[in-house]
């Protein structure tokens, strides 16, 4: 999901989770709870979120000194819906959150894994869950290596290996400004990726005046 900031990634995060619930033909009991990975920064405003618009779903902050470990974090799932951490918990408890298979596993400003070498994105994409989902206003920011390895995280192996892309898309596209290979990259892309822009006149329309606060 690639909406710029302010067009609704997070409610529609919440929206998704809400209706697989709701649509799912198991009970509470034998449901698998979701994992929402965020920048630090952002950790108390999805749980406000979640608490506003999805009261329902059980939410368990995994960050902090005083969060759950081991054996403790794995019984603490059977009673929540949602555990929302951040990229440097993921990383640092790589090892028990990859013992979990998630119902979901979302990545909130996803450009945060735009590295495929840093640990951080190693990590998240070792863990298990039947469904992923990428939140991010910059799917692009600098290069198209970002865009391959958001894309690695969402559908492993679906670009091919990182160096299959470098020479297919990045060199042409980077380089030589090939407009056959920038459009070959966009019909494959385009299945995967939401993108709305506040640029949009069907949009532009809808939201309310800017206002600054210093």
């Amino acid at each position: 999901v690639a909406y710029e900031m302010g067009l609704g990634k997070t409610i529609q995060a919440i929206a998704m989770l809400l209706h697989e619930r709701a649509d799912s033909e198991s009970g509470p009991a034998e449901q698998r709870p979701a994992l929402l990975v965020c920048p630090t920064s952002v950790v108390a405003n999805w749980r406000r979120e979640v608490e506003r618009f999805a009261p329902g779903l059980r939410v368990l902050v995994h960050h902090g000194g005083s969060r759950h470990e081991g054996e403790a974090f794995r019984q603490a799932l059977a009673a929540h819906d949602l555990v929302i951490t951040s990229y440097g918990t993921a990383r640092r408890d790589a090892d028990v959150i990859q013992g979990v298979e998630w119902s979901d596993l979302i990545l909130d400003e996803a450009q945060n894994i735009k590295n495929p070498s840093a640990k951080q994105s190693q990590a998240v994409r070792r863990f298990q869950a039947r469904n992923r989902v990428a939140l991010t206003g910059t799917p692009v920011e600098n290069h198209l290596t970002e865009l391959w390895s958001v894309l690695e995280f969402l559908n492993p192996g679906y670009l091919g290996s990182h160096e299959h892309f470098r020479q297919q898309f990045m060199l042409p596209i980077e380089r030589y400004n090939d407009e056959g290979q920038a459009a070959e990259l966009r019909r494959l892309v385009q299945p995967f990726l939401l993108r709305r822009l506040k640029s949009d006149p069907t949009i532009i329309s809808d939201l309310p005046e800017k206002n600054e606060m210093v």
